[in-house]
């Protein structure tokens, strides 16, 4: 039987705490365990329970804490049918995709383990940090169980103060890449779901009484603002210091018995906004005893006005275009450095003339958010509920809330974010509207600094000679931005020379996103004559009759197609075109612009000038 989700109750509730939070934790000193760990698969998960679904046997336990040969060596009762120490080497971060060949669509569970020193003199509060593991997690230290979580895209952090050892220790740690019907996301994608460690894990070293959160930014009234919460037995009445060298601000105050610290003040006068025209960042401190804490933060407001946008009370059209986590290259593994984060946003910001990207279907690696924030690219963030949702599963909304709520505490000091998406393509049922206002209600409560959206499905109809499109979503009264996913033209029968007279029934009164549209092109096919589907010259004609159909929706304030860059898609098996990629992007997967990338990007040069 299906459980129904009782509105009232979550509608109500606070959004999830999770903890500890270490923000901007990839700026705290720490040892970072990137490099070689050992790896072993576990398809049926023996390592996790028995076969009649109790403890695994002692032979299975992945995570013990013990020399396996010499074990079996000194004794001929005992038998492990692992040894992670002498198993194969991989180098992480990296989806086990690209581990070995043989491992290329693995979909299950994976253990990973390697040792570290721990520092020799060791003083305060020690965690260990994952940028993200897809998709559930369970880690040992020195055989012992720290902790688990569950999702595939946010940090998570485990205090291990009191498990860490003198020399060496070890570290085991279980991923679990399997979807099922009550996971965020569902089983059903159309995209790579790279398993595995693919974000960087440190141990990371803090003071007893340390700053866990701090939120710095602008209001809408612009007044500078600062959220400060520290954690540890001192964390009550305790004085704290927010600074700002650059700008001269110095703002001391006192805890209260929660180790929470709040002050508004205004906003310094050589204050420079942050903008895609001038990315100006800031470092921001926060001192508490012996802890700094430190960021790079830029500040502007971003708001709605009507059917427009507002950043730093100016309007703005958003030149965009998604894009997935995947870096350029034949064999991506979804592990984002700088560079390769600059190599994909640089295509936006200075091939596209681009000022916006759609981070999609998930949120991002904190070092895309913050080369977003370094290039002057503004930011739509979404997490992963899309398409066949449990919506009346009380587990899987408690899943999405703390994602949410995960994605948001980490990335409220970029000042790139300016949307957060709650949802993607979600057919309307009552139980999902209830879901998605839940979300809604989580973003505006842990951040009402920045707009809400989603991207939505539309009614067809049909004209005399052209499609017409009516926006008539419910979830539209609660959102800030209206956004539209549309494929006329690829998906659908209509000739490309009819979409410009179509019809969009939007409200009037908020501003529209194309939040996708795209065409397939498989880099280097021409086909001049036919401009068959496929073709490079199929795909510059659909942006083009797909850009001049944009020109006639009067509240479009922005648009991010599908997509920048050909992405690994295995549903997608046409052998002549796709090969397991889906070729919608403006870019191949090794860099090489496509026709229709000028086409957009000469768009965008006009809309630039225009302004």
């Amino acid at each position: 039987m299906m459980l129904t989700l009782a509105t009232p109750c979550f509608a109500q509730d606070a959004p999830p705490s999770p903890g500890p939070l270490l923000v901007a934790a990839d700026l705290r000193e720490g040892t970072d365990l990137s490099g070689p760990w050992h790896y072993s698969i576990d398809p049926f998960r023996s390592g996790i329970s028995g076969f009649h679904g109790g403890m695994p046997d002692t032979g299975q336990q992945r995570w013990r804490d013990v020399d396996v040969r010499a074990a079996m060596a000194k004794d001929s009762r005992v038998l492990y049918e692992f040894d992670l120490a002498h198993s194969p080497l991989a180098s992480l971060p990296s989806s086990w995709l690209t581990h070995a060949p043989e491992l290329r669509h693995y979909d299950g569970l994976m253990w990973y383990q390697r040792t570290f020193a721990a520092p020799e003199t060791r003083k305060g509060r020690y965690f260990l940090r994952f940028g993200a593991a897809n998709y559930a997690t369970i880690v040992y230290l020195n055989g012992k169980e720290i902790g688990r979580h569950e999702g595939g895209f946010t940090p998570f952090a485990f205090e291990v103060t009191q498990v860490l050892r003198d020399g060496q220790n070890q570290i085991t740690i279980g991923v679990d890449s399997q979807a099922n019907e009550a996971t965020v996301p569902p089983p059903v994608t159309d995209w790579e779901n790279y398993g595995g460690m693919t974000r960087p894990v440190r141990l990371i070293a803090t003071t007893d009484t340390y700053v866990d959160d701090a939120w710095v930014r602008l209001t809408r009234d612009g007044r500078m603002a600062a959220d400060v919460h520290l954690d540890g037995p001192q964390a009550a009445n305790r004085p704290v210091r927010l600074k700002i060298a650059e700008l001269g601000l110095d703002r001391a105050g006192t805890t209260d018995a929660h180790g929470n610290w709040r002050a508004t003040m205004a906003a310094p006068r050589a204050l420079i906004r942050w903008s895609p025209e001038g990315p100006k960042l800031y470092d921001v401190t926060v001192t508490s005893g012996e802890d700094r804490w430190h960021d790079r933060i830029g500040f502007r407001t971003i708001e709605r006005r009507g059917a427009d946008i507002l950043l730093n009370g100016k309007p703005i059209f958003l030149r965009g275009i998604s894009m997935h986590e995947e870096e350029l290259g034949v064999d991506p593994t979804r592990a984002i450095t700088p560079a390769a984060s600059r190599a994909l946003l640089s295509e936006i910001k200075d091939g596209l003339h681009g000022n916006f990207v759609r981070l999609a279907h998930y949120p991002h690696s904190d070092v895309t958010v913050r080369m977003a924030d370094e290039l002057g690219l503004i930011v739509w963030s979404e997490v992963p509920v899309y398409w066949r949702v449990a919506w009346s599963n009380p587990d899987t909304l408690v899943r999405a809330r703390t994602m949410l709520a995960e994605n948001i505490l980490r990335d409220r000091n970029r000042a790139s974010v300016a949307i957060w998406s709650v949802a993607n393509e979600t057919p309307v049922t009552d139980a999902r509207n209830s879901f998605l206002r839940t979300l809604v209600a989580d973003v505006r409560r842990l951040d009402d600094t920045r707009l809400v959206s989603a991207a939505l499905l539309v009614e067809r109809g049909e004209g005399a000679d052209h499609p017409v499109m009516t926006l008539a979503d419910p979830l539209a009264e609660v959102l800030d931005v209206m956004a539209i996913n549309t494929y006329n033209g690829w998906y659908s029968q209509d000739r490309l020379s009819d979409l410009e007279r179509s019809e969009w029934h939007v409200p009037a009164d908020k501003p529209l996103i194309f939040s996708e549209f795209g065409a397939d092109a498989r880099a280097g096919f021409h086909d001049p004559a036919n401009k068959q589907k496929f073709s490079e010259e199929f795909q510059a004609d659909y942006y083009r009759a797909t850009l001049g159909m944009t020109d006639r929706v009067p509240t479009l304030r922005g648009m991010s197609p599908w997509i920048l860059k050909d992405f690994r898609s295995p549903r997608r098996q046409n052998p002549d075109f796709q090969q397991g990629w889906n070729r919608k992007g403006l870019i191949s997967e090794t860099g090489q612009r496509k026709e229709a990338f000028d086409v957009l990007g000469d768009y965008y040069a006009r809309k630039a000038s225009s302004r």
